[in-house]
């Protein structure tokens, strides 16, 4: 045991070194090639090149290329991955970093820019529709670039919770990260086919989306450490409304596994929680309404998605308990009520529903307690992972929770903080750091760290899906809804309107593009060429013809008591204007963005 606390911590045997990757490289540019080259003391050797033309990936050894002179020399921290296009491949690299603390030991860092290096010299022998398709890609490609929430350390898996770390077996700490990470929480996996092909293992790095915390505090004079943790699942990667649900494989939008770790005088615990939208088959189509309507999809096979969700967790976790934060009533309700149907075909996984609204609409967080009071003792069983200074395992979380609303993201944030601050109590209490009936709270400067990680964590998380920050920040901050909050969580309610409907499709087909569910062939006709209404933007032009129509109405009403003249004028201005708000009502779906790649299964 004290072998594997050595590699947990971050040490090495005698005999063999620990996996890690370049941190640090040139990126040199010829006329016909990109070369990638390490300039780690340890690792100076590695190297490869791509080509311009052919995009084709070719280890290099020192002296290869020793005596040509690039014509541009750029550092790197990364390779995140390749893609190809109609025209060529694409090189995905980190420019800049910023390191967030340490996991088990070894730096973490967070991406601060991501550039595509294009080696698409075949573009010129193109047709102009091929030309026009590639624009459209590489803007999409641009559109990654600027992915937030990216993490990956060096040395370290990020992707594997403690529990599982610590029992499997020591040998995979040998292995390239690529091997030892869980496919599910890899963002870039699709990316880093092409560099696994050409065995470039040093430069392969397996990296994390969500969220990586560290606060640090004093608890009688004793220093204590919280690191939160968030892993992505890519299988149904998406935001907001172009992501619903489940697929027909049981994948569920908005999956995430948070991990809460905490370090005191030689004990390391971890809780987990995951959260993952309601696993029907369900769509929410954005239409320029405030909250399009909810659609639930019949589905021979909903049942069995249902089934093959929760088999899947029952598999990696343990006992679950889903907890289901929906409203009881309007569409919420319908799918709630759906969602608690199908729940009762699966008798081993307990179903809990928890109208979050209606007991803590008026802001008071501290009424969680009703829904704690009827999952304490499932939570209390299933635990959480604890060892002590000498790697042994004393305690083993059997069980999770999985908790939803309908976004993932606000209710859910403040319901899964609420969970964790009473596991971190029953910690400290095992630990020896707060007594029988003492708890986080009782220590107001603590407290407020604390609650300050997760209304991080929880903004973090919500950037991602939604593109703003977290909604009822307030409730996990203060226990309270403030004014100033009120006004933020408008703020963020109109930039996820516009975000939803002006945008977001772009997005949607970014993720899908880098994700592998769409992929390119050059054989099959141009994804972008659609035919009709939707074919062109209209909304600029509908804007302009309502803002000036209802200009103009109001400008001839203004002069309508002088003369009949105006007031015809009145009428017909609010006539056009009513009939031009009426054909875009009619017709929301078409003026909004829309994913044009895959599905939204």
């Amino acid at each position: 045991m004290e072998e594997e606390k050595l590699c947990i911590d971050g040490g090495v045997t005698p005999a063999r070194k620990r996996s890690s990757c370049c941190r640090e490289m040139l990126l040199l540019e010829f006329p016909d090639k990109f070369v990638i080259r390490s300039t780690d003391p340890d690792s100076p050797d590695h190297a490869f090149s791509v080509g311009r033309s052919d995009g084709f990936l070719h280890p290099l050894s020192t002296e290869d290329s020793s005596c040509e002179n690039p014509s541009k020399v750029m550092t790197i921290y990364g390779v995140v991955g390749t893609i190809r296009l109609l025209a060529g491949i694409y090189v995905l690299v980190i420019t800049a970093r910023e390191e967030m603390g340490t996991y088990h030991g070894f730096p973490v860092f967070r991406v601060k820019s991501l550039k595509f290096i294009c080696c698409n010299e075949a573009l010129r022998h193109s047709t102009s529709q091929e030309k026009r398709d590639e624009a459209y890609f590489m803007t999409l490609l641009r559109t990654i670039e600027s992915t937030t929430g990216l993490y990956y350390s060096y040395e370290m898996d990020l992707t594997l919770n403690l529990q599982r770390t610590f029992k499997l077996a020591e040998e995979r700490v040998y292995k390239p990260l690529w091997k030892q990470a869980d496919p599910r929480f890899v963002w870039n996996r699709n990316l880093l086919e092409e560099l696994i092909e050409a065995k470039l293992d040093s430069f392969i790095i397996p990296m994390i989306q969500g969220s990586f915390q560290i606060a640090e505090f004093t608890i009688k004079n004793l220093s204590a450490k919280i690191t939160l943790l968030s892993r992505r699942c890519n299988r149904r990667l998406g935001t907001r409304m172009w992501r619903r649900g489940a697929n027909l494989e049981g994948n569920t939008a908005n999956f995430l596994e948070t991990e809460q770790l905490l370090e005191f005088e030689g004990f390391k615990s971890s809780f987990l929680q995951v959260r993952g939208s309601i696993p029907l088959l369900w769509e929410q189509i954005v239409d320029l309404s405030y909250k399009p309507q909810l659609n639930i999809i019949s589905h021979e096979e909903t049942p069995k998605v249902v089934e093959r969700h929760f088999h899947d967790l029952e598999q990696r976790y343990g006992e679950i308990v889903a907890v289901d934060l929906t409203d009881k009533h309007d569409d919420e309700g319908q799918l709630s009520s759906a969602f608690a149907a199908e729940m009762d075909k699966l008798p081993h996984v307990r179903y809990v529903s928890f109208d979050f609204h209606h007991f803590c609409g008026k802001g008071n967080f501290d009424n969680l307690q009703r829904l704690y009071d009827q999952i304490s003792e499932d939570v209390e069983k299933q635990g959480y992972f604890l060892i002590n200074s000498e790697g042994a395992i004393l305690l083993e979380q059997t069980g999770v929770v999985r908790a939803n609303c309908i976004d993932c993201l606000d209710r859910t944030n403040v319901t899964q903080s609420y969970l964790a601050r009473k596991s971190l109590n029953s910690q400290l209490q095992k630990m020896g750091a707060f007594s029988s009936d003492e708890c986080i709270s009782m220590h107001p400067e603590n407290f407020e760290i604390y609650n300050i990680l997760w209304v991080t964590h929880g903004d973090e998380v919500s950037l991602q899906y939604s593109g703003t920050h977290a909604l009822k920040g307030d409730l996990v901050r203060y226990g309270r809804q403030t004014f100033s909050g009120l006004i933020k969580d408008g703020m963020s309610a109109l930039s996820r309107y516009y975000l939803n409907n002006f945008h977001d499709g772009i997005r949607q087909d970014a993720l899908d593009l880098i994700s592998g569910h769409y992929n390119i062939n050059k054989d099959a006709p141009s994804p972008f060429q659609l035919n009709g209404f939707e074919s062109l933007s209209y909304l600029p032009v509908a804007s302009v013809l309502i803002v000036g129509g209802l200009t103009a109405t109001t400008f001839t009403l203004n002069q309508a008591g002088r003369n009949a003249h105006h007031f015809f004028s009145t009428v017909l201005w609010a006539g056009l204007t009513a009939g031009v708000m009426a054909v875009v009502k009619a017709n929301g779906k078409q003026f909004c963005s829309r994913p044009r790649l895959c599905g939204l299964l």
